[in-house]
């Protein structure tokens, strides 16, 4: 765990800096955001620390318009509540009163880390997963993790680190889906000051970040082939280059990819390197739709309401005997991500002294678990005659494009999630997306549905 803390909080600084320490953390200090800048850009950071009284606001901006992610909490001596509220409205995630707790240190630092985040597993198709894991943990060899959406490859990746000898190493994730291709390369590799427009310091990237430690590369079937040639040499040769440097820069760590699709199929479509294929799938790791693990889903159950429980202050109910047959009975097409929200949801909605079948909903708020078969077809049967109603004297490129674009609303503008069901490449997507938006059409924005109609 990397800490900065950033302010000038007298005593109660070096107070704070102890306990984080002791909690096994590598505290750095800067004494303006500036400072805490040019760390982020030089060596990266897990969690950020800042006195209330700095620039809260003008820090967080900073952070995005660099793409550095990095946490941030606010921690002040002040008794008024105003400062709190402001520092999390500036965007600080928690707001830590001082003197320091060392309770609570120690929770906001085990919240960041992702101790809470262990593998959950009672059958035995995880079973043998997790075994395999643990076998080639303390190896320094690539692994390559498949899976559907939504099955815990990050899980995995996290605890093929925490077994590793690079255990006290940074863990790195980057999603190479969420990055446009033109920001990609330096958000791997980094990039010197004035390599392109509104590069206004050298910054480090990903691989320098991971140095020592595991560099996760989230969905890289997304990446574009030209960086795959990039990354591979960075594989082979463990040296990469800066956008826009002169010398190579050597690196040490270890790399795992994830993919929910098949790789093999990319390369033979021929938008996936083979020889980078075959140097990522030393070891393979396949993790079983949560379908196919039954033997998980009660047991993943449980661990979410406590969790959610405890996150929201509210008292632990257990799962009513007729709940747990809903949701053994669901097919979980979203996998162990649709089971945490779902729980989640329905710790939120229980009344009484179980979580009960009226709490065990979907997000259009019907009840979980399969309709009847005659019901389905009904549905079905009514909404393809209206939609082939609705195509009538309507070109094809109209069609694609509502298709797309009611998709994207449906996903709260989740372009992956988007293009998942849609059936694309995420950079399929994002070219049709480019098309509408110079046509004037309007596009959702990430978290949101469009607001105006076509």
């Amino acid at each position: 765990m990397r800490l900065i803390i950033v302010g000038s909080l007298k005593g109660q600084l070096i107070t704070a800096a102890k306990i984080a320490v002791s909690q096994g953390a590598a505290v750095t200090h800067a004494e303006s955001v500036e400072q805490a800048l040019a760390v982020l850009r030089t060596k990266g950071g897990d969690l950020l620390m800042v006195d209330v009284e700095q620039p809260i606001a003008k820090l967080v901006a900073a952070l995005e318009a660099e793409r550095i992610r990095t946490p941030l909490v606010a921690c002040g001596t002040s008794t008024d509540a105003r400062a709190a509220v402001a520092a999390i409205q500036a965007g600080a995630r928690e707001y830590v009163p001082l003197p320091p707790d060392p309770e609570l240190i120690a929770a906001v630092l085990a919240a960041v880390a992702g101790d809470k985040a262990s593998l959950i597993w009672r059958d035995p198709a995880m079973e043998r997963v997790v075994q395999l894991a643990n076998q080639i943990a303390r190896s320094d060899a690539p692994v390559l993790v498949t899976g559907e959406s939504g099955t815990g490859k990050e899980m995995i990746a996290q605890h093929l680190h925490q077994k590793s000898l690079r255990k006290d190493k940074p863990f790195v994730a980057v999603n190479c889906a969420a990055i446009p291709d033109n920001l990609l390369e330096s958000e791997l590799f980094g990039h010197e000051k004035g390599a392109f427009t509104g590069a206004i310091a050298r910054r480090i990237g990903k691989f320098e970040e991971a140095n020592g430690g595991t560099l996760l590369l989230d969905e890289i079937s997304e990446m574009d082939v030209r960086l795959q040639a990039k990354l591979l040499r960075a594989l082979q040769e463990r040296t990469i280059d800066r956008v826009g440097g002169t010398q190579p820069v050597k690196v040490d760590l270890r790399i795992i990819a994830t993919s929910n699709r098949n790789l093999g199929d990319a390369v033979r479509e021929g938008s996936f390197r083979e020889d980078l294929f075959y140097r990522l799938n030393v070891v393979h790791l396949r993790l079983p739709a949560l379908r196919e693990r039954p033997g998980d889903i009660l047991a993943l159950a449980d661990h979410f309401a406590r969790k959610y429980a405890e996150l929201n202050g509210m008292p632990l109910r257990p799962i009513a005997a007729e709940a747990r047959k809903l949701l053994l009975g669901n097919s979980w097409r979203g996998n162990v991500r649709e089971l945490e929200n779902t729980v989640h949801r329905a710790v939120l909605l229980a009344q009484g002294v179980e979580i009960g079948t009226e709490a065990m909903l979907t997000p259009e708020g019907e009840t979980l678990g399969p309709a009847s078969g005659r019901d389905v077809a009904s549905r079905a049967a009514q909404t393809a005659e209206a939609v082939t109603r609705g195509l009538v004297g309507r070109t094809v490129a109209d069609v694609e494009r509502d298709l797309i674009l009611d998709t994207l609303d449906h996903c709260l503008g989740n372009r992956t999630h988007a293009a998942k069901i849609l059936g694309i490449s995420i950079r399929t997507l994002r070219n049709k997306l480019s098309e509408y938006v110079s046509a004037g059409v309007p596009v959702a924005e990430p978290g949101q549905a469009r607001t105006t109609s076509l």
